[in-house]
C-alpha cells in the first residue's frame, strides 16, 4: 500500500481542524456568542458526517496536489468549488441519515464562507511567509520608488519584488501607453505618462526610479534619464534582457544605470547560422585576446562552441584573467592561452604552425592616441604595422581560411600616428590578399564604451574625486559603440567577407563629449556647477571629429543594414615591401622622421599642428 507523504498528511489534518472550526465559528456567530445546550448537542452530532463529506471532496477536488509554498488563485478557486459543492452536499446528506436534526439555515450558509477564509487564508499566509513578503509590514522602512516602464519587463520587476519584498516599495507605474494609463498590474497602479514622472516623484517625496524599459528606443531611455538625473532623482534599471535570458542575474537586481543603457542602440541582427558554420567546431586564433575588443572577441566565440580557441597576448595579466573566466564558464571547451608579441615572427609562426588555426582575428593594436604621438611614434608603427604583417605572413603559410583585421576610424584622413599606423595595417592586409588561399579583410569602428583608456572610465574617476571633469574641447564629438555591439558586428563582418574589404560599422550619430561629460554629472547625483566641466585644448594628433570613410573612397551596402564596404584607393606595387622594410631596419626612428615617412605611405595623413 502506498504511503501517505507526512507533508500532505498534516495538510489533510489541518482541512480537518479548519472544517471542525468554521462550523463551530458558524453556531457561534448564528447565536451571538452563546450557543443553546440543544443546538450544540446537534452540531456535536452532525460534526463527523459534516468532517466526511468535506474530506472527501477535497480529495476529490485536488486539494492535496498543490504545493502551499506556491499556492495561487487557481488553487483558492479550487477550494472555493469543493467548499461550495460541500455546502450544497452536506443537507441533502444530512437530511437523509438524520432526519431529526433540524441545522440553522445561517449555519449552513456561514459554515463554506469561513471554510473558504480559513483554508485559503492560511494557505496564502504560509506563500507570503515563506516568499517574506510579510516583511513590509515588519519593516516599514523599505524604500519607495516609481517604475518607468508598464509592460512585460516592469510585470517581472513586480513580481520578484513582490517575492523578495523588504528593499524596495513600489508607489506607482508610468506608462506613455493611454491603454495602461489607470490601470493595475500587480496591484500596482498605471499614474501616468512617462513624462509625468519627475513632478509625481517630487510629490511623493521619491528619490529612486527604476526604468524597466530595456526594449524602449535609446532616446526614450535617455530623455527620461536626463530629465530624472537634473531633478536630483536616482536612476535605476534592470539587468539586460541577454542576461536574465542567460539566468545569471534576476529582474529584482536592480544597479544604477550606465551610459551603456542611454547610448545603446538597437540589437545587432546576426546570421546565427552562419556563424556556426564559420565558428562551430573550427580552431579560431585571437591575437590581443585580453584588449576590450579581444576579449569580448573570445567571450562571443565560444558561445558558438569552436573546436579549440587560441588565446593569444603579450600582457601575462589580462591573460591570466581571461583564463579565469573562461575555465570558470566553460570548462568542457578546449581553449589555449598564449603568451607572446605579434612582432615576433618566430613565436608567431611557431603558435599557427601548431594549432591551424582556420580563423584569426586580428585585435592586438596600440591604440592609445597622444601616446602615440610622442616618444612611441616608431613603436606604433612597429606594433601595428610591423606586428600585423608578421601576423597575415604566418597566416598566408599556415593556410588560415579568413583572417579579419580590427581598424579604426582614426584611419581615414588620419592627423596622428597611430591613426595612420591603422591606415597603414589595413594596406598590409589588402596587398596579402591573393598571396594564398586565406581571405584578408578589415574592420572600421569608433569608440566603444567603457573601453580600456577611452574616456567613460576617466570621467567616472574624475566625479568620483569630485572634479574637474576635463574634456579637451567645447565641440569635440565622437562615435560611440558597446563593446558586444562591436565585437558582434565584427563577426558578422568576417562571416560576409570574400577578402580584400574594408568593412565600415554603422556608428549611428556622433555624440558631443562636454554633453556626455555633463550627463554623467547628473546621474552620478551631483548638479553640473557642483562639478566642474575644464576644457583643457585638443591633444597631440586629436581632431574635433572622426570620420568612418576617407574623402576618395566609396562605399558599398551589403545585407547587413549595419555593415558598409569600403573602397580604399590603388596601393602602389612595392610600396608594402619597402614599407615593411624601412620599419623593420629602423627601430629606434625618431618620432619627425617617422611623421615623414608616414606622408610618403599615407598621403591623406595630416599631421595635427599644436
Amino acid at each position: 500500500m502506498k504511503r501517505i507523504n507526512p507533508r500532505i498528511l498534516i495538510v489533510i489534518i489541518h482541512d480537518l481542524v479548519a472544517s471542525i472550526l468554521a462550523w463551530l465559528l458558524a453556531y457561534w456567530m448564528r447565536f451571538n456568542l452563546d450557543i443553546p445546550t440543544e443546538h450544540f448537542s446537534t452540531a456535536i452530532l452532525v460534526l463527523p458526517f459534516v468532517m466526511a463529506i468535506q474530506a472527501i471532496l477535497f480529495w476529490r477536488f485536488g486539494l492535496y496536489q498543490g504545493i502551499w509554498r506556491f499556492a495561487s488563485i487557481p488553487d483558492l478557486r479550487r477550494i472555493m468549488l469543493a467548499v461550495g459543492v460541500a455546502a450544497l452536499a452536506i443537507p441533502a446528506i444530512i437530511t437523509l441519515v438524520q432526519p431529526d436534526q433540524v441545522i440553522p439555515r445561517s449555519v449552513l450558509l456561514m459554515n463554506p464562507v469561513l471554510l473558504v477564509f480559513i483554508m485559503g487564508g492560511s494557505r496564502m499566509a504560509y506563500r507570503a511567509w515563506k516568499e517574506h513578503s510579510l516583511i513590509r509590514v515588519l519593516e516599514p522602512a523599505a524604500v519607495p520608488v516609481l517604475v518607468a516602464g508598464a509592460g512585460n519587463s516592469a510585470n517581472a520587476l513586480l513580481r520578484e519584488l513582490h517575492r523578495h519584498a523588504g528593499r524596495w516599495r513600489v508607489l506607482g507605474l508610468f506608462d506613455d501607453s493611454e491603454f495602461r494609463i489607470g490601470r493595475s498590474i500587480q496591484g500596482i497602479r498605471v499614474l501616468g505618462n512617462l513624462s509625468e514622472i519627475v513632478s509625481h516623484a517630487k510629490r511623493l517625496e521619491v528619490k529612486d526610479v527604476v526604468m524597466a524599459m530595456p526594449s524602449a528606443p535609446h532616446e526614450v531611455r535617455h530623455k527620461i534619464a536626463n530629465s530624472l538625473a537634473k531633478a536630483r532623482i536616482n536612476v535605476l534599471t534592470v539587468p539586460a534582457t541577454d542576461d536574465l535570458m542567460s539566468g545569471r542575474v534576476s529582474v529584482s537586481q536592480l544597479r544604477p544605470i550606465e551610459l551603456d543603457d542611454l547610448l545603446g542602440r538597437d540589437p545587432v541582427a546576426l546570421d546565427d547560422a552562419g556563424l556556426v558554420d564559420l565558428l562551430s567546431g573550427h580552431t579560431i586564433l585571437v591575437t590581443g585576446a585580453g584588449g576590450s575588443i579581444g576579449s569580448e572577441l573570445c567571450r562571443q566565440i565560444v558561445r558558438f562552441g569552436p573546436a579549440h580557441l587560441v588565446l593569444f597576448e603579450q600582457s601575462e595579466f589580462v591573460l591570466y584573467q581571461m583564463e579565469q573566466e573562461l575555465a570558470t564558464e566553460f570548462p568542457l571547451l578546449k581553449i589555449s592561452y598564449v603568451i607572446g608579441d605579434i612582432k615576433h615572427s618566430d613565436r608567431i609562426s611557431s603558435v599557427m604552425a601548431e594549432y591551424k588555426p582556420s580563423l584569426v582575428f586580428h585585435a592586438a593594436a596600440y591604440k592609445h592616441v597622444p601616446l602615440m604621438e610622442n616618444e612611441n611614434a616608431m613603436q606604433a608603427l612597429r606594433n601595428n604595422v610591423l606586428g600585423t604583417y608578421v601576423c597575415a605572413r604566418a597566416a598566408v603559410e599556415n593556410g588560415v581560411g579568413k583572417f579579419v583585421m580590427i581598424s579604426t576610424d582614426k584611419a581615414v584622413n588620419p592627423t596622428n600616428v597611430m591613426g595612420a599606423s591603422k591606415r597603414l595595417a589595413e594596406i598590409v592586409c589588402e596587398s596579402c590578399q591573393g598571396d594564398g588561399a586565406t581571405q584578408f579583410l578589415s574592420v572600421r569602428f569608433g569608440n566603444v564604451l567603457g573601453s580600456s583608456g577611452s574616456v567613460i572610465p576617466k570621467f567616472k574617476e574624475q566625479i568620483a574625486a569630485g572634479g574637474p571633469v576635463t574634456v579637451t574641447h567645447a565641440e569635440i564629438r565622437r562615435y560611440f559603440m558597446s563593446i558586444p555591439e562591436a565585437a558582434q558586428l565584427v563577426l558578422q563582418a568576417g562571416l560576409m567577407g570574400k577578402g580584400g574589404e574594408i568593412f565600415v560599422l554603422d556608428m549611428g550619430e556622433p555624440v558631443k563629449i562636454s554633453d556626455l561629460a555633463k550627463l554623467m554629472i547628473r546621474l552620478s547625483g551631483h548638479k553640473e556647477g557642483e562639478i566642474e566641466v575644464v576644457y583643457t585644448g585638443l591633444r597631440p594628433g586629436e581632431k574635433l571629429y572622426e570620420e568612418l570613410l576617407a574623402d576618395a573612397e566609396t562605399t558599398l551596402e551589403t545585407p547587413h543594414a549595419k555593415l558598409r564596404i569600403a573602397k580604399a584607393r590603388h596601393i602602389e606595387e612595392g610600396m608594402v615591401a619597402e614599407m615593411i622594410d624601412w620599419v623593420s631596419s629602423t627601430p629606434n626612428a625618431e618620432d619627425a622622421l617617422v611623421r615623414e615617412r608616414l606622408q610618403q605611405w599615407v598621403p591623406e595623413y595630416v599631421p595635427q599642428q599644436n
